[in-house]
């Protein structure tokens, strides 16, 4: 994410306004005239600027690896985020809404690492293209039975029943999430193993450190 600071229109109509109304009110025949109309739009440009500073927006960046597959997942995990997160603010069910901002969380995350391990491409990449067309299917399904404003049992039904899936799909996707690194752990734990033994064969183990000293006493 990337802070830009967008600054406020405020100050520049508050020095037109500043320049329009002197023009208006006093005479405007000699240089020093001028001055002092210059200087009231000036003055009303600096005092608006401290009072509207302008706002600051977040922006997210686009993440380029490099490789074109892995790229283009990451925007199709980008557009996917952008519309749950354009569904989730049309949702008026308050409960609903906490559901969906874990489930765009975690799901941001498990494309988040995919471009940080190419290594969960493959996994990442049926995640996308069997979980998450559903997932946005029944999301917009809810929007829009709740948008029809309907009090019938179809209705109601359908909104509960997504209500509830949407725990099981959170569930399933912070399983998804975790089984990335899974890889991982084993490539972390065959390290450990081999560093283990490395250190055991040099005696740099605490036993071989012991044994070393007791051969340098004797």
């Amino acid at each position: 994410m990337r802070e830009i600071k967008r600054p406020s229109a405020v100050p520049y109509y508050g020095a037109a306004a500043g320049w329009l109304i002197y023009a208006l009110l006093f005479p405007m025949y000699r240089p020093s005239d001028y001055l002092r109309f210059l200087a009231a739009g000036f003055i009303a440009f600096l005092i608006l600027r401290l009072i509207y500073r302008g706002t600051i927006e977040r922006v997210k960046l686009p993440v380029e690896t490099g490789d074109p597959d892995v790229d283009a997942l990451l925007r199709e995990g980008e557009a996917a985020s952008a519309e749950m997160e354009s569904l989730r603010s049309r949702v008026r069910d308050a409960a609903i809404k906490a559901k969906l901002g874990a489930l765009i969380s975690v799901i941001g995350k498990i494309f988040a690492d995919v471009s940080e391990d190419a290594g969960d491409y493959r996994q990442v990449r049926r995640f996308a293209d069997f979980y998450l067309p559903t997932i946005l299917k029944l999301l917009r399904a809810y929007e829009r039975f709740e948008a029809s404003g309907g009090a019938g049992e179809t209705v109601v039904g359908t909104l509960a029943r997504i209500s509830g899936a949407l725990d099981s799909i959170l569930a399933s996707c912070e399983k998804q999430y975790d089984a990335l690194f899974r890889n991982q752990a084993l490539d972390i734990e065959t390290d450990v193993i081999v560093l283990e033994q490395l250190l055991k064969k040099d005696g740099l183990t605490d036993g071989g450190l012991e044994v070393s000293r007791e051969s340098a006493g004797a």
